[in-house]
């Protein structure tokens, strides 16, 4: 028995050997797999609009109001005008005029603390969108040499120098 076991498995490997030629695989719906030649490949593009949102910003001079009201001016005109009404006058006098002074001074220093307008600078933004075309591969158009005869398809990645191709065999009617 193993006499005959050793020469069978040497013809069942080889005619297996013989049904595959180099480069094909044989599959149970009459179709196969081979290489063919790839003579071009030219990409494919699409135009998209793509739009870019982006925040703008400059400086733009605002005139502000001062609100016045100012402690500090106040308090220098009473002190300043509470001296000089000091200095003017004798006894009962003296101090009438450094009251006098004091609200004069403290009325002058209000007013005067109160300023007027001056302009400031004001950061302003604003979002914008910039629109750019841009150009996208979305194939490729491929150009392959499959014995003798030229084909063209169009796929999805570059394959390179050579592309698998399924091949399948039917009766004609």
């Amino acid at each position: 028995m193993r006499k005959l076991m050793l020469p069978a498995l040497f013809l069942l490997v080889a005619a297996a050997a013989q049904a595959q030629s180099p480069g094909y695989y044989r599959q149970d719906d009459n179709a196969h797999y081979a290489w063919a030649d790839v003579l071009r490949v030219d990409p494919v593009y699409e135009s998209v609009r793509v739009e870019q949102p982006r925040q703008e910003c400059y400086d733009q001079p605002v005139v502000r109001q001062d609100s016045g009201g100012s402690t500090a001016g106040t308090v220098i005109g009473a002190i300043v005008g509470g001296a000089l009404g000091h200095t003017v006058g004798k006894g009962d006098g003296r101090k009438a005029a450094t009251v006098g002074g004091a609200v004069i001074g403290g009325a002058i220093g209000n007013r005067a603390g109160r300023g007027g307008t001056y302009t400031d600078n004001q950061t302003v933004c604003r979002d914008v969108s910039a629109v750019r075309d841009d150009r996208r591969v979305v194939g490729y158009d491929v150009e392959y040499r499959f014995r003798g005869e030229t084909y063209v398809s169009r796929l999805d990645y570059d394959p390179g120098e050579r592309l698998r191709v399924r091949v399948s065999v039917t009766p004609a009617e």
